[in-house]
């Protein structure tokens, strides 16, 4: 050894075995740091909802609203922070499935089969989208649910722009870790499938509950579809087309209808 060294270095190190304790806090913080979080938050703004003066279906959640009201290009640099940042977790993901020897595609996230999983993807956010319409409407009615208000951008050249980034961050975020990931890892953890179905779903539901009984039950169902699906398919890319295909919908829909057709309720 030379004089002023302190000591070997290790370039060999193998990787650090992956125990069911180093699993477990893994999943619990990817999922504190995104969705998790997500379901938290919205379990406290229901709980805001239920208790103010009023019925459900008179109050509004908006999606997608202005951070810089008047200032368009603040807006778009705040917009696109929100996106980019977001996706902070799959890049965590995606990181640690490495760690593992793998990589995203381990989950079906790639581009290996685009055809198969555009056509896939198109045909389940057909079936999905007219019924999710219908149910959300029933659940407006009854009172169950809030207004949802899929976009409240100012009328400038990057607003359906941005709307179509925001549907694909959604979809990129919400597959991967509620379907992909978490499944894979509850199923390291020893969960039998059933269980980790619910959970993947409960878990879809809950950061939707801002929108009201409604928006949990209906996600709820989805999530457990989307779970098959993947099962079936062994990839999230299809339920990634879908789940963009649908927000893209909802939110370019809302743009081009709201205040020009009676059956789409607004805030």
């Amino acid at each position: 050894m030379e004089s002023g060294s302190v000591g070997p270095v290790d370039v060999g190190r193998p990787p650090e075995r992956l125990t069911r304790r180093l699993l477990r806090d893994e999943t619990l913080l990817v999922l504190g740091l995104s969705l998790g979080a997500s379901g938290v938050s919205a379990l406290i703004s229901f709980i805001g909802s239920v208790t103010r003066p009023g019925g459900l279906k008179d109050q509004a959640a908006t999606l997608n609203a202005s951070a810089a009201p008047g200032r368009p290009w603040l807006d778009l640099a705040w917009q696109l922070f929100g996106i980019a940042s977001s996706l902070v977790p799959v890049a965590l993901v995606a990181h640690l499935l490495l760690r593992e020897g793998r990589s995203l595609r381990t989950l079906g996230f790639d581009r290996t089969r685009p055809w198969t999983d555009l056509g896939r993807g198109a045909l389940v956010a057909a079936v999905i989208g007219s019924t999710g319409i219908a149910f959300y409407l029933a659940a407006r009615g009854l009172g169950f649910n809030l207004t949802v208000v899929p976009e409240a951008l100012p009328d400038v050249w990057w607003k359906y722009p941005v709307l179509v980034l925001s549907a694909l961050q959604n979809a990129v975020l919400e597959e991967v870790i509620v379907v992909g990931y978490l499944l894979r890892r509850l199923g390291q953890l020893g969960w039998t499938p059933g269980t980790a179905l619910v959970a993947s779903a409960v878990l879809r539901g809950s950061y939707h509950l801002y929108q009201g009984v409604g928006g949990f039950l209906g996600n709820m169902v989805m999530g457990v579809v989307f779970v098959w699906l993947y099962r079936r398919w062994g990839r999230v890319g299809p339920l990634v087309v879908a789940h963009s295909l649908l927000d893209i919908g909802a939110f370019v829909g809302y743009a081009l209808l709201a205040g020009k057709v009676g059956w789409l309720p607004t805030a």
